[in-house]
């Protein structure tokens, strides 16, 4: 295995803000770009944290990956809203899509937000959680346009994205339920992190390049490349080609297929669905029901290695809680790359370690 370095939250969110500034963000930008990537290392989500920063600053060089970039209302009619992201930072047009959707939830009491052509979203939760803190419910499908990394239910080749699911609930007093997922085993970005710090993925991931079974994690990170396998069998396969369809061609978006020019950037098309459940009537209903069923769900008697039953997004904020303290982990390899790309827009190594202030 790889060395691991730790490095305090803020100072980590300064080091990446720098990189991303010196690649043509405005401060703004890229302190926004950096708190999001960091606030995914928090929760647990290494794959979407970081280590993404690499893979950003050479989509911004390629030109898949526009710096400054707003998101566009191409279609408005009040609670149907179709966005476009113009290749612009997920971290801003997330966050502006959302903002938007908001805003008509609350006229409305339900906002269909159709965002096409984002690069990457990043963490889907955190979409989810921008809803809830409005007191809104919001149920997001993703489709990933990129190289294809998973295969179909019984296919031997990659032929989708990893096309995230995503559910926020707010809880009335309480820490809401935030179900985010990949629809593949696991996310394509936590192959990444297990190929840098050279250790296996578990039995049952990944196919190689010839569709047979595998542990190693580098047919999915380096050529020849193999495919993730989805999750739950036929059952997740279903689910992401449900998100292809409604994340990618409902929401304005493309479709995935064969990538034939090379450049290393990740679209993102997302398919909203926010709803304000006091203008619905069912707010007190979910809240008392919700209490509930979660009290009776988590009282099961816990099976063999399990401490507790635990709610959708409860580890997430037991990461976060923990690296806040003790710092965030990132390996040796993925940090030589965020250097690297800092060198690649004019940073040089010593300005960004003393950014980070390795622990």
């Amino acid at each position: 295995m790889t060395d691991t370095f730790v490095f305090a939250a803020p100072d980590l969110t300064a080091a990446v803000a720098a990189i991303v500034r010196a690649a043509g963000s405005s401060e703004l930008e890229a302190a926004q770009v950096a708190a999001n990537l960091v606030e995914a290392n928090l929760r647990g989500h290494d794959s979407h944290g970081v280590g993404m920063t690499p893979r950003y600053i050479d989509a911004v060089l390629e030109g898949g990956l526009k710096p400054d970039t707003h998101v566009k209302i191409r279609a408005d009619s009040g609670p149907l809203l179709t966005l476009d992201g113009d290749q612009g930072y997920g971290q801003v047009i997330g966050a502006e899509a959302m903002a938007l959707g908001i805003q008509r939830a609350k006229a409305h009491g339900v906002c269909i937000v159709g965002l096409a052509h984002s690069h990457h979203l990043g963490r889907i939760g955190h979409w989810a959680e921008q809803c809830i803190d409005a007191g809104l419910v919001s149920i997001h499908f993703v489709n990933v346009l990129s190289r294809p990394i998973v295969a179909p239910f019984g296919g031997r080749d990659a032929r989708i994205g990893t096309n995230p699911f995503c559910v926020g609930i707010p809880r009335p007093g309480k820490e809401p339920i935030v179900l985010d997922f990949a629809t593949s085993k696991i996310a394509q970005g936590k192959t990444r992190v297990a190929f840098n710090k050279g250790v296996e993925l578990e039995p049952g991931t990944i196919i190689d390049d010839r569709g047979e079974p595998t542990t190693n994690p580098r047919y999915t990170v380096v050529d020849p490349l193999g495919a993730l396998l989805p999750f739950g069998e036929h059952k997740g396969a279903g689910l992401a080609l449900i998100c292809e369809l409604l994340g990618g061609a409902l929401a304005g978006g493309a479709t995935a297929g064969p990538v034939t020019d090379g450049r290393r950037r990740v679209l993102n098309s997302m398919f909203s669905v926010i709803v304000d459940a006091e203008q619905l009537g069912t707010a007190a209903n979910l809240a008392q029901e919700m209490e509930s069923f979660v009290a009776w769900s988590t009282a099961s008697p816990p099976g063999p290695g399990v401490e507790r039953v635990l709610t959708p997004g409860e580890p997430e904020r037991a990461y976060k809680a923990e690296r806040l303290v003790r710092g965030v982990p990132v390996d040796s390899v993925t940090w030589a790359e965020i250097v690297a790309a800092g060198s690649k827009v004019g940073l040089n190594a010593g300005d960004i370690e003393a950014l980070a202030r390795r622990r």
